[in-house]
């Protein structure tokens, strides 16, 4: 959708002609035994947590699939069916022909002197640049606005290597590279080497992932005699104390990491279709999105190691199916067609949703708004942020809805967790850059987030069932509207671009 003319605030007047006969037997539909029964199929330990990709995945999908064909909803993903697939690649750190040389000295081998903790330089002249070196301990983010590593290699003395809070910082400071010297044991060091090659698997369409900053781990021990010739002595470098970073002239590095493409792959994303009443609106759609993936099966916590992800994501997941069916319904239909996309690879980086987006299966421009569902099973029982409603008039929708059915006994907020950036970490995300106004349902998380302990016995199906109610009413006062939400101009051109 491309901005001409924006309105701050619009109201949404439901046309006469769509007003629904049976939208309390619809809204009956919706209870906490079907929701939580729904959860309890994709949560089951047989799911295996889900994993993108995996078999169990497509169980999953193949499951809201056929929930989809029962409720009479048509096939919006490829060839007629269900199911949306997209490719995935995997690609292997090419151990043998990456390295780290230095200047007039010799070459670093993966595998040996070197680990690669992080990052896809390409292959080539490699990566390189003045050096830096950074000693002391940060207190906080504040610390790293002192450092001046633009375009360096900061070769950084620390025991803290894998923290992923000291690499965020250090990267965002713009380093070419970033090297740390450690002094691991031996078993530390030969277990580290074992994973230098295992092979990772990342999306299978678009270029291959280039330009995220090389972040490596050098044993001192390596390194002793090059610092030491150079001018600077590595038993002095102080891993306490003021954070600092100081130019070291006598020494330069030059980083080329190399990688191969493997066997391809696919995951699915399920899209269903309620089309619309209205002749001329039926073409365009409200999109309904939730995640159906999780992260799998992974390291054993109290003896559990199948990481169920009930809250995260399957909570949502069946808040739009259990939305689905009520829509499915209605009598007459909305006006405006409803999509309910259910998408995958949103735990490794919002795979199936940028897909959806840049394959889309109906017209993205056509996507008058998508309302996402991320965790709605857990935490307040009256209470749902709704991340974005600053951003466009859906927010004055929602508020407006919101308070027209008190008897749901649910209250939608707004971000109480700006900082932590969430408008930016579901799969809303890919409908808004594409121009669709978003309302992401959230209701953050907690101490079994991402844990083998989120089962769904801990799933508040009462509360998930108000909140489905509340996405029910919200959806279909936008189906009926007469005009299409709209953003604010300051957040379109922020979020949207030009």
């Amino acid at each position: 959708m491309r901005l001409l003319t924006v309105v701050a605030i619009s109201s949404l007047v439901i046309h006469p002609l769509a007003a629904q006969d049976n939208v309390d037997e619809a809204v009956r539909s919706i209870t906490a035994r079907d929701f939580l029964h729904r959860v309890g199929v994709i949560a089951h330990d047989s799911m295996r947590g889900r994993d993108t990709p995996s078999p169990e995945l497509d169980q999953t999908a193949e499951y809201i699939a056929a929930e989809f064909q029962r409720m009479g909803l048509a096939p919006g993903g490829d060839n007629g069916s269900f199911i949306q697939r997209y490719p995935l690649r995997q690609i292997a750190f090419d151990v043998a022909s990456s390295g780290l040389t230095i200047w007039g000295g010799r070459t670093l081998r993966f595998g040996r002197d070197v680990a690669r903790v992080r990052g896809n330089a390409t292959a080539g002249d490699g990566v390189s640049g003045p050096t830096v070196v950074v000693t002391g301990q940060a207190g906080n983010a504040a610390a790293f606005e002192r450092l001046s590593l633009e375009g360096a290699v900061a070769l950084v003395f620390t025991d803290a290597a894998r923290n992923f809070a000291l690499i965020r910082n250090l990267t965002a400071r713009n380093p070419a590279a970033v090297i740390f010297v450690t002094r691991p044991t031996d078993v530390e060091w030969s277990a580290l080497m074992g994973n230098q090659a295992s092979t990772t698997l990342g999306k299978g369409w678009g270029p291959l992932p280039s330009g995220q900053t090389p972040v490596l781990e050098v044993r001192e021990a390596s390194l002793v005699a090059a610092l030491r010739a150079s001018g600077f002595d590595p038993a002095g470098a102080e891993r306490a104390g003021r954070l600092q970073a100081t130019p070291l002239s006598g020494l330069n590095f030059s980083i080329t990491l190399n990688f191969e493409i493997g066997e391809s792959l696919s995951a699915p994303n399920v899209i269903g279709i309620l089309e619309g009443s209205d002749p001329l609106l039926r073409a365009e759609y409200v999109a309904f999105s939730g995640h159906m993936d999780h992260v799998g099966v992974r390291r054993p916590i109290g003896g559990d190691s199948i990481y169920n992800g009930a809250d995260d994501d399957a909570s949502g997941t069946m808040a739009v199916v259990e939305a689905a069916e009520a829509f499915a319904m209605l009598q007459p239909r909305p006006r405006r067609s409803l999509a309910f996309v259910l998408v995958s690879g949103e735990e490794k980086g919002l795979w199936g949703s940028e897909y959806f987006s840049e394959e889309p299966t109906v017209p993205m421009d056509r996507i008058v708004a998508n309302l996402n569902a991320d965790m709605v099973g857990r935490n307040w029982p009256d209470t749902i942020v709704a991340i974005g409603k600053e951003h466009s008039d859906l927010g004055e929708t929602l508020s407006r809805v919101n308070a027209a059915h008190p008897e749901i006994g649910m209250t939608a907020i707004d971000d109480p967790w700006p900082d932590q950036r969430f408008y930016f970490r579901s799969d809303h995300f890919n409908f808004a850059r594409k121009g669709v106004p978003i309302l992401f349902f959230f209701n953050g998380t907690h101490e079994d987030y991402h844990r083998p302990s989120d089962h769904v016995e801990k799933i508040d199906g009462e509360k998930a069932s108000r909140i489905v109610k509340l996405l029910f009413y919200l959806g279909l006062e936008i189906a009926n509207a007469d005009e299409r939400p709209r953003w604010y101009p300051e957040s379109y051109r922020e979020i949207v671009g030009n």
